[in-house]
């Protein structure tokens, strides 16, 4: 079902080389057990025609919904910074209490605006220890089946058509998209639930 696709060109987005702080990584080993326990963060690329937009998301990785995006023009924090007001506008400050949020140590997750929005919420904090994508790897595979599914099948004219169409994607991604990782489910369905999901792979980095 997945066919090669010509190799495009990529786009840094992650700069570490900072002075903020850098949290540890409290997720190591941690199975979610429901939805809105440990959220991961990424930004990635889209290519458009007038030029190249950056996508910050926040999936949870128990569900695997994306519960926060922002679409903008530049790396600048404010766009992960409204992606993570979606996302905890979603749920109260005991949910917000007893969450983990991960990233990478990228300069926008450190920055002193990011961090106090999570600290205003009670939310704990949590980044990657190195460079390897296998740290955040549901973010990575979030953002990788957005790509390969649609985007990279798509002409995308405009940043404005492209706001637009990641709209619908994402909201097809959550309310409709299967993903083997949870038993054959979407997300939304599964972020209503508690308990171990049922998974229907084995190597769990090699499928969504």
């Amino acid at each position: 079902m997945m066919v090669r696709l010509k190799r495009r060109r990529r786009y840094k987005t992650t700069d570490s080389r900072h002075h903020y702080r850098k949290y540890p990584n409290l997720i190591a080993d941690v199975v979610p057990s429901r939805p809105n326990e440990i959220w991961v963060s990424d930004i990635t690329y889209v290519e458009t025609d007038e030029g190249v937009c950056y996508l910050s998301l926040i999936t949870d990785t128990y569900s695997h919904k994306i519960v926060g995006w922002a679409v903008g023009p530049t790396l600048e924090t404010v766009y992960p910074l409204n992606a993570l007001k979606m996302a905890l506008a979603t749920i109260d400050d005991v949910t917000a209490s007893r969450l983990i949020h991960h990233s990478d140590r990228g300069c926008q997750y450190c920055s002193n605006e990011y961090v106090s929005e999570l600290k205003k919420r009670h939310v704990n904090i949590s980044m990657t220890q190195s460079g390897d994508p296998l740290e955040n790897a549901i973010a990575e595979r979030a953002n990788g089946i957005l790509k390969v599914e649609w985007l990279y099948k798509m002409r995308i004219t405009t940043r404005d058509e492209c706001r637009s169409i990641l709209d619908r994607i994402i909201d097809f991604y959550n309310t409709q998209r299967p993903h083997m990782s949870i038993g054959m489910q979407p997300p939304e369905a599964v972020h209503m639930q508690t308990g171990e999901q049922r998974r229907c792979w084995k190597n769990s980095w090699a499928m969504g």
